[in-house]
C-alpha cells in the first residue's frame, strides 16, 4: 500500500483524526486517490473502461476524478433473470468486472439459490453485501478480508468517536431491529460485541428471524413484479402471508424487548436498533411503568439509519433517550452507505463529520461535475472516495443529497462535516439521474 494511503488510514483510531484541516489533508487525499488508481486501473474492468472513456491516466486534482467514479447503480447492473435463473457463472462474470480480484474458481456444485452462492463466494475469500434494493434492484458489493477486517477497525473507532465509550466489555448486549444477514452487518455487529459486551452476559437478540440476503432479493424482485402488474397470484399470496406472519413477529418481539430491558435495567447496557421499532420498544418499556429513573446513567446506542418510512411523533428521538436515560454524549449515529467501508459519525453539533481517507466529493446534480469548495457549505450530490477499500473500487457517485462544509464545525472540529438534511434524489422531485449510470450499465453487461 503506498504511502499517502498509509498515512490516511493509520488514523483510523488517531484522537485527532476529525480534527485536522481539511487544506491541510487535501494534498494527501490526492496522492492517496492517485495511488489506488495506478494499482487498480488494470484490476477492475469498469474503471479501466472508465479511465479510457475519461482520457484520465493520473489524478493530479480532485476534478480528475470525478470521470473515474461509478454510479452508485454500477452494483446493480447484473441482467435481473440472471438471479430467477440461477446463472451463477454469468453472475461471478459480472461481479468480476466491478472488484478488484476476479471472481473465479468458485465451486458451484449444489449451489440451489443465492444465499448458497453467496456462501461459497465467501468461503473464496469475496463477502458479498447487498443494499435493500428500496429503488427496486439489490446493489451487491464484492469486500474483500482486508475489507472486512477494517470495518471491524473502523466501526469500533467510529462509536468510541461518536459516543465516548471506551472499548471495555462492560455491558450488556440488547439488538432492538431485524437485521439484513449480510456479510458486512455481521461483522460490524461481532466487532461492536467483542469491543464492548460483557462476555459473562448473553447478547439480546432482537427476536425476528434475520433478512438473508435471498430473501431481500426475493422481495425486491416481487415488489417490481407487482409494480409491472406481472406477479402471479400464487406469489402474491406467498408474499402476503410471509408479511403476516413476519409482522406477528415483529408485534410480538416489541413485548419480549421490553420485558428484557425491565429485567436488565441495573446492568450497564449498550442498545442498537432503528426509530420505529426503538420507539415502539420505549413505549412498551412505559407500558410496564418503567422510564429513566429506573435505567443506569451511563447506558449507550447505536442508531442505525433514518425513519425508512416509518410515521412517528415529533419528539420520537426524545422519547426513546428519556426512556433508556440516555444522556446526549452517550448517543451514537452516524451516516454511511453499503458503496463505502467508513462510517461518519454524529457530533454533538448535530453533523456528520467526514474521516480523512474518506474524500467527500461535492457534485452538480447529474454527477458530471465538482462543485467549487470554498467558504461555508456546499449543497449537492454526495461524492465519495474511500482510500481504505481494497476489494473494490473506492469511488462512487451516491444517490444522496447533501450539504457538506470543509471547514470548522460548530463542535470545534476543523474536519469536513454534512448537515444532518440528507435527501435521497429518488425521492424528490426529477428523480435519481446520473448521467454516466446508462453507459457504465451497458458496458458492464457487454463485458460480462
Amino acid at each position: 500500500m503506498g504511502s499517502a494511503v498509509e498515512k490516511l488510514t493509520r488514523l483510523v483510531e488517531a484522537p485527532e483524526r476529525f480534527d485536522i484541516p481539511w487544506d491541510d489533508l487535501r494534498p494527501v487525499q490526492i496522492a492517496a486517490m492517485n495511488e489506488r488508481f495506478q494499482q487498480r486501473k488494470d484490476a477492475i474492468k469498469l474503471l479501466a473502461h472508465r479511465a479510457t472513456e475519461g482520457g484520465v491516466s493520473e489524478v493530479r486534482d480532485l476534478a480528475e476524478v470525478v470521470p473515474l467514479l461509478f454510479a452508485h447503480t454500477a452494483y446493480k447492473s447484473y441482467p435481473e433473470n440472471w438471479l430467477g435463473e440461477q446463472k451463477w457463472d454469468r453472475m461471478g462474470r459480472w461481479l468480476s468486472t466491478v472488484s478488484t480480484y476476479p471472481v473465479k474458481d468458485i465451486d458451484l456444485a449444489g449451489v440451489t439459490d443465492i444465499d448458497d452462492w453467496i456462501d461459497r463466494l465467501g468461503r473464496a475469500g469475496h463477502h458479498v453485501s447487498c443494499s435493500s434494493g428500496t429503488t427496486g434492484k439489490s446493489a451487491m458489493l464484492n469486500a474483500s478480508d482486508a475489507d472486512m477486517a477494517w470495518s471491524r477497525r473502523d466501526t469500533v473507532a467510529a462509536f468510541t468517536w461518536g459516543a465516548g465509550v471506551e472499548p471495555r466489555q462492560d455491558r450488556k448486549m440488547f439488538g432492538l431491529a431485524p437485521v439484513a444477514s449480510v456479510p458486512k452487518n455481521l461483522e460490524i455487529r461481532d466487532a461492536l460485541r467483542a469491543a464492548f459486551a460483557d462476555p459473562t452476559a448473553t447478547p439480546f437478540l432482537y427476536p425476528v428471524p434475520p433478512i438473508t440476503i435471498g430473501k431481500l432479493t426475493g422481495m425486491v424482485a416481487l415488489r417490481k413484479a407487482i409494480a409491472d402488474g406481472t406477479a402471479k397470484p400464487g406469489d402474491l399470496a406467498a408474499y402476503e402471508a410471509t408479511a403476516a406472519e413476519r409482522q406477528q413477529a415483529v408485534d410480538a418481539a416489541v413485548g419480549i424487548s421490553a420485558e428484557a430491558l425491565v429485567a436488565a435495567r441495573k446492568d450497564k447496557l449498550f442498545l442498537s436498533g432503528m426509530w420505529a421499532s426503538l420507539y415502539r420498544i420505549a413505549e412498551a418499556v412505559r407500558a410496564l411503568g418503567y422510564g429513566a429513573k429506573d435505567f443506569q446513567p451511563d447506558n449507550t446506542i447505536y442508531i442505525g439509519g433514518g425513519l425508512k418510512g416509518a410515521v412517528l411523533p415529533p419528539n420520537y428521538r426524545e422519547y426513546v433517550f428519556e426512556t433508556f436515560n440516555l444522556s446526549p454524549e452517550r448517543i451514537f449515529q452516524m451516516y454511511g452507505m453499503q458503496e463505502i467501508n467508513t462510517a461518519m459519525p454524529r457530533c454533538t453539533a448535530g453533523r456528520y463529520h467526514v474521516a480523512p481517507w474518506l474524500i467527500c466529493l461535492p457534485l452538480d446534480e447529474a454527477g458530471e461535475t465538482l462543485l467549487p469548495i470554498g467558504k461555508g457549505e456546499v449543497e449537492g450530490r454526495a461524492a465519495f472516495f474511500d482510500a481504505s477499500l481494497d476489494g473494490r473500487w473506492g469511488g462512487v457517485i451516491s444517490g444522496d443529497k447533501i450539504a457538506v462544509d470543509f471547514g470548522q464545525c460548530a463542535c470545534g472540529h476543523q474536519g469536513p462535516s454534512i448537515r444532518d438534511n440528507i435527501a435521497r434524489y429518488a425521492e424528490l422531485p426529477g428523480g435519481d439521474k446520473i448521467s454516466c449510470a446508462g453507459t457504465i450499465d451497458a458496458y458492464v453487461r457487454g463485458v460480462a
